[in-house]
């Protein structure tokens, strides 16, 4: 029998697939270019470009964006759609908002399912959960066998008004269904998102079952070509919640894995800053395609109960991350006011920059650092990537000539406005949610994010920025971190008064047991923690914001939950009402997570190897020339080394301005400080 003795975490991007492979504590890492048109071909191909027998694995954790591009692609699964008599236009009519006020052209998201397949039935349940019509069986039955018999569809979605509150209707739609035809699939909507509002549960719904066969494909043919090889270890994927589930969990609710990749990036940078003693931080995952960050308070990512893709809204508990167009594969370009814009189109994995040399001719981030001097042709090249330093320069001819400024300067400018996307993104995430950036630790992975961290961090007055270990595979680090984790959520409308305790008690207790148990049913054992989540709002307000429980507490009181919601209310509109004003309670969401192996640190296997001889390489930055000496990670001490430096790791280069330092620690991280006058 062959030794299972790898552990494995494959990130699949939308340029690169990372890779990070642990075997009797040493870890290894890669990127291979990403393969969008079959995504389990990268991951595959990761594997053998650091020579893995899948025979050899006792776990692989995987994170891709299938689900997500399957949905901005629109290239998903047929439908049909059973909805209550009267609510068959939900999905067109959505909300009465507009994303942008001022475009006199703006039209409402295109619904992912068309009108003519959403079919109208009857029957009717009241807001309290009670039967005012029954179902017409027979008549469903006649409708469902029509829907079969067609052979259009691939899944029929089902949802049907209130039945967040009673399940019954839905349920016995599907069980005719399944009658009609076994084989069929079939969502309900209180399956995948039991939570009032119509159109929010609606479009979860129908999303989820636009996904369920791109995903179930997919990591079907994944599991089958490892299979292939000898694979019987155990398979997960990484959830938008920060947590794991295994595969064929993931395969029937794939809408939870909407945001792996992102959501593991998160994880792995609070796992790195862990050994640090930092527990505030700002994460800044920059990537080939986008750049995203996110909050990190008292160790903890926060947490957001929805979220929207191509426009249209998700209910499912994710990793709060503000996504930019700014990564590596940014393009550049001047728009009708001669000003310079980057992004977000973006090169993406095919062709990719310029200097790649797969038929890139636009000018992206990428280019930009190469022309300038912070990104070296050999350290792309050491990665297994091709560079034509002159198609980088060619592609700048056209914006250089179109705003008079040479290459150089021109790259530098590109760059610069890269950097002022993400500081706003940050902003979003900090200073307009009333959180000062300043008290914050910025840390920065993925392939690019470190060549532009500092002056990120300049910029929003943050002197540390933390680079964990291989930066630029953090993501699948975090994956091999996750914890499993499962969410489950009830809509139940509480007022926080002391009569309405024992209730409130009640349903966070049945909840945690409901998640619990389902983590139990997956295979996954172990003790428990839970993260519990209330949305609650003031009497006569419209929309709830989330208050996350104190975890310690097991019974809170309603004095102790009032504190909670206002100092929460406080910190994000700067007032709350005096204590004791009315409030109510209208949904529950509980979290089980079970903690899973930690990842073992790296052991070096070429410390006495004798350091490269002094490089170095001019860098051009805001009009001026400097002379950066190039070194690698391994022989930075822990002594801070004043910049300006460019310091490389194999999977990313760090870019140490004039005015930062930079030291290693003893975990092997990186820390950059910024010097005071």
């Amino acid at each position: 029998m062959t030794r299972k003795t790898t552990r494995v975490g494959i990130e699949v991007g939308g340029t690169f697939t990372d890779i990070v492979a642990i075997t009797d504590g040493v870890m290894r890492v890669a990127k291979v270019p990403s393969t969008p048109a079959s995504p389990d071909v990268g991951a595959i191909n990761a594997l053998s470009k650091l020579d893995i027998a899948p025979a050899t694995i006792s776990e692989l954790i995987h994170g891709s964006t299938v689900a997500t591009n399957a949905v901005l692609e629109r290239k998903g699964a047929r439908l049909a759609m059973l909805v209550t008599k009267g609510t068959r236009d939900i999905l067109s009519l959505q909300r009465h908002d507009r994303k942008s006020i001022y475009n006199l052209q703006y039209r409402k998201p295109e619904p992912i399912i068309e009108r003519n397949h959403i079919y109208e039935i009857d029957g009717r349940m009241a807001a309290d959960g009670a039967i005012i019509e029954p179902l017409d069986e027979h008549a469903i039955r006649a409708l469902l066998d029509r829907i079969v018999t067609s052979a259009d569809y691939d899944v029929v979605v089902i949802c049907l008004l209130n039945s967040y509150v009673n399940t019954a209707h839905e349920a016995k739609v599907k069980q005719i269904l399944l009658s009609v035809d076994s084989g069929i699939a079939a969502i309900c909507s209180y399956e995948v998102s039991r939570e009032f509002r119509e159109y929010e549960r609606a479009s979860t719904t129908v999303l989820a079952g636009f996904v369920q066969p791109v995903v179930k494909g997919y990591l079907g043919r994944l599991a089958a070509s490892l299979a292939e090889d000898g694979f019987d270890g155990g398979l997960s994927v990484m959830q938008s919640n920060g947590g794991r589930m295994p595969a064929a969990s993931v395969g029937d609710q794939p809408i939870t894995a909407l945001l792996s990749g992102p959501a593991a990036g998160v994880v792995g940078a609070i796992k790195a800053a862990e050994t640090l003693d930092m527990k505030d931080l700002i994460t800044l995952d920059m990537g080939g395609t986008s750049t995203d960050v996110a909050i990190i308070q008292n160790g903890r990512p926060g947490m957001t109960a929805q979220l929207e893709i191509d426009g249209l809204p998700i209910r499912t508990p994710v990793v709060d991350i503000v996504t930019v167009g700014a990564g590596g594969g940014s393009i550049a370009w001047i728009d009708d006011g001669a000003m310079l814009r980057v992004g977000p189109r973006s090169a993406g994995a095919d062709p990719g920059p310029a200097s790649y040399g797969r038929g890139g001719i636009e000018p992206t981030v990428t280019d930009a650092n190469l022309v300038r001097g912070s990104l070296r042709a050999e350290t792309l090249m050491e990665q297994g990537i091709n560079v034509d330093l002159d198609a980088a320069l060619t592609s700048f001819d056209a914006i250089s000539n179109a705003l008079s400024l040479s290459s150089g300067d021109m790259a530098d400018a590109v760059i610069r406005v890269a950097e002022s996307n993400i500081v706003r993104a940050i902003q979003k995430i900090s200073t307009e949610r009333g959180n000062d950036p300043r008290r914050f630790t910025l840390v920065a992975f993925g392939g690019a994010a470190s060549l532009h961290a500092a002056r990120v961090a300049e910029e929003l007055n943050i002197d540390t920025v933390l680079v964990p270990m291989n930066a630029g595979v953090v993501s699948a680090t975090g994956l091999l971190s996750s914890d499993y984790v499962h969410y489950t959520v009830a809509t139940q409308r509480h007022r926080l008064a002391e009569q309405n305790l024992a209730d409130i008690q009640m349903t966070i207790a049945g909840l945690k047991a409901k998640a619990r148990d389902h983590l139990v049913q997956e295979g996954v054992s172990g003790p428990p923690s839970f993260d519990v989540f209330l949305e609650m709002r003031y009497v006569g307000q419209a929309f709830e914001i989330s208050v996350k429980l104190d975890e310690a507490n097991d019974a809170p009181g309603i004095d102790e939950i009032g504190r909670a919601f206002a100092a929460e209310h406080h910190r994000i509109f700067e007032f709350s009402k005096p204590a004791g004003a009315l409030a109510d309670i209208v949904s529950f969401r509980v979290g089980a997570r079970i903690a899973a192996q930690a990842v073992e640190p790296e052991k070096e296997t070429d410390a006495d190897r004798a350091p490269d001889p002094a490089q170095f390489v001019e860098l051009r930055e805001k009009e001026q020339t400097l002379r950066c000496e190039v070194m690698r990670s391994l022989w930075l001490g822990a002594e801070a080394r004043p910049g300006p430096l460019l310091i490389e790791d194999g999977t990313t280069t760090i870019l140490v301005p004039t005015n930062w330092t930079a030291r290693r620690t003893q975990s092997q991280h990186i820390v950059l400080k910024q010097r005071t006058a």
